[in-house]
């Protein structure tokens, strides 16, 4: 399949990522980037890639990003990608042995969240639809985040997708802080019958950090992936509170 298939990625200051999940795209004839006008170096290892094509559009939502690079595919497959999404070598072969006609729709991805490049036990990441037919998929956004709805079947591939981030600590928590307002908007404006398990324990404000750590460090694994394990629960927590001081302050200034 993996010749019948267009990767299509993100952008926005990736430089210390996008190279590395580059590399691991060799095989793809076709690349689609959109690009929301980066300012480090992403540009410029983009163009190093003879087989990248990059749009840049002015950033709204992650939906709507996502929706128009679809509309710059013309493959029936799209691999949809973060820029610090690296595949595995056991998930290129697992895609390459799939077969192009099939009743199945899209195809979910594991990952396995790495932390200055050590993939751990545990992570706090679910399955994503990675792998889909293009005229069947359309995103919609989700709190902070985005998600693909694709008509009919799925199915759940065993390999993985590591998840490795290596921009700095600073933009981390940048993104947070804008990530967390969403999710407050999200919290207080749906309904509680509407919300998830996760996100009605998020909304308790003092129980979710400490339920992160516990569920981090021990249900995970992360203590036993030593610095790296605690390292990955000390930033879920810290999300975590960062959201809980974002909701108190939303409901005190009613």
């Amino acid at each position: 399949m993996l010749e019948q298939l267009t990767p299509l990625i993100l952008t926005y200051n990736e430089a210390p990522n996008i190279e590395r999940t580059l590399k691991k795209l060799s095989w793809a004839k076709k690349i689609v980037v959109i690009d929301s006008y980066s300012t480090d170096e992403t540009l410029e290892i983009l163009s190093s890639y003879p087989q990248v094509e990059v749009f840049q559009r002015k950033f709204d939502s992650f939906a709507s990003q996502c929706n128009y690079g679809l509309t710059k595919i013309t493959s029936e497959w799209v691999l949809s990608l973060d820029a610090d999404y690296i595949l595995t070598d056991e998930l290129i072969h697992q895609i390459q042995t799939l077969p192009v006609e099939t009743d199945i729709n899209s195809y979910s991805f594991r990952f396995k969240y790495c932390v200055f490049g050590k993939p751990l036990r545990g992570t706090l990441l679910p399955p994503r639809k990675v792998l889909y037919k293009k005229k069947k998929a359309i995103y919609q956004d989700d709190g902070h985040a985005h998600r693909v709805s694709v008509e009919g079947q799925s199915r759940l591939l065993s390999a993985y997708i590591h998840h490795d981030d290596r921009k700095p600590l600073n933009r981390w928590l940048w993104a947070q802080q804008r990530y967390m307002v969403i999710e407050t908007k999200k919290l207080l404006e749906t309904p509680n019958s509407e919300l998830s398990l996760g996100d009605r324990i998020r909304k308790q404000k003092t129980l979710a950090p400490l339920v992160i750590f516990v569920y981090c460090l021990i249900l995970k694994g992360g203590i036993l992936d030593g610095w790296q394990g605690w390292y990955y629960t000390f930033q879920r927590v810290l999300a975590e509170v960062l959201l809980s001081l974002h909701l108190i302050e939303a409901e005190k200034l009613k």
